[in-house]
């Protein structure tokens, strides 16, 4: 009886850790986001193009993944057709060229938990954008269908309040010189300047967030037609790297921008680029191909909280009100707009379904007849 209670324990911590994986991993990506979100933060200000990272970045992740997926590929044996290379190098404009020069210039203007914040809003816009593709689907009369509307305005609401609205700080960095300054104004708006910077970064954020949702649809499609993973995230890195290499040089020609200076540059790229691009995408992949977009993108709030952590330990940054607001809007619209598509999927479950029809002349029907006789036992026949 021990023996049979220990195997039945052991049973289901294994299913336990079968269903719990796809989470862990999310978590696990959102924390590695975070960090070099910060990194990216601490560094921006010694470089004069961004797009100089995002090359090196996705450089540094196309040389660490090619030797994988030479190898995987060889297991997998999957065809990579033109039309897949299409859609991998719009994935590489999406989610590796465009998102990630966004998140720059909205970290330039901003602090880094004020920019983490317009992440929550990614499970809102996949929603919209597979809603636009027909991943989705919208029933307005029943509860999931309203549940997923007012979530999606709750965050469109939660970001407007970010951008507009700064308040005052929460935390108080005492021995920061620009603490003191702002502790003058306490309770009113910032400066026009400040404000204007902070409008620069909400656009940029927001830009980012609607084209790293599309990276998901996209990212979607990908997986149903290729399943080697490292090989198409690889090749989404090689693309991205052409893709920023080009924009950089038609901004600014000056080959003395492709410089990097300092240890910290040098280990920023090259963490980014097999951590972020590489192991991070490959895993991001992985779970939308398992859970779908949706449910992916609904961990962003995670690398928020991450972020905010790490940049008051690190960077003393502070948190002010509106960002906190704001954040909280978008965090209960994001759970309202996920209860509502698992309770569309729980009602979908539960629909009888529907019996086959016949078709074609040689279609076989088999009723079944049950006969009593004397004795009262049931006979199953068929006829």
């Amino acid at each position: 009886m021990l023996g049979r209670s220990l195997n039945q324990s052991a049973v289901k911590r294994m299913a336990w850790l079968e269903k719990s994986k796809t989470v862990i991993l999310i978590l696990l990506i959102s924390f590695a986001f975070s960090t070099i979100n910060l990194l990216f933060k601490a560094v921006l200000n010694k470089v004069t193009n961004h797009l100089v990272l995002i090359t090196y970045r996705q450089l540094a992740s196309t040389v660490f993944l090619t030797p994988i997926a030479c190898f995987q590929g060889r297991k997998v044996g999957a065809t990579l057709t033109t039309r897949i290379l299409c859609y991998v190098f719009l994935s590489a404009l999406l989610g590796g060229t465009l998102t990630q020069y966004l998140v720059l210039l909205g970290l330039q203007h901003a602090s880094a938990a004020f920019c983490s914040a317009f992440v929550n809003m990614s499970p809102a816009n996949t929603f919209l954008i597979t809603l636009i593709f027909r991943v989705e689907r919208l029933n307005l009369r029943s509860k999931g269908g309203k549940a997923k509307v007012l979530g999606s305005a709750m965050c469109i609401g939660g970001v407007l309040v970010l951008a507009l609205y700064q308040g005052f700080p929460l935390t108080k960095h005492l021995h920061s010189h620009e603490y003191i300054n702002r502790a003058r104004d306490a309770g009113s708006n910032a400066s026009p300047k400040s404000t204007s910077n902070y409008i620069v970064s909400a656009i940029c954020m927001t830009s980012s967030s609607i084209v790293w949702s599309s990276w998901f649809v996209v990212q979607n499609w990908i997986g149903k037609l290729y399943p080697c993973k490292y090989s198409s995230t690889a090749f989404m890195s090689f693309f991205s790297a052409i893709q920023s290499a080009a924009l950089c040089w038609a901004i600014n020609s000056d080959p003395s921008v492709w410089l990097l200076r300092g240890k910290l540059q040098i280990v920023t790229v090259i963490l980014a680029g097999v951590v972020g691009s590489g192991l991070c995408y490959v895993g991001m992949s992985w779970c939308v191909e398992q859970r779908g977009p949706v449910f992916t993108a609904a961990f962003s709030p995670f690398q928020q909280i991450f972020l905010v952590i790490l940049a008051l330990i690190f960077l003393r940054e502070d948190v002010y009100l509106g960002s906190v607001l704001g954040s909280i809007a978008v965090i209960c619209g994001l759970y309202i707009l996920l209860w509502g598509k698992s309770k569309d999927i729980k009602d979908e479950a539960l629909k009888p379904a529907d019996l086959p029809k016949e078709t074609g002349r040689t279609s076989l029907s088999t009723s079944c007849t049950i006969h009593v006789d004397a004795d009262t036992k049931c006979h199953l026949g068929a006829s």
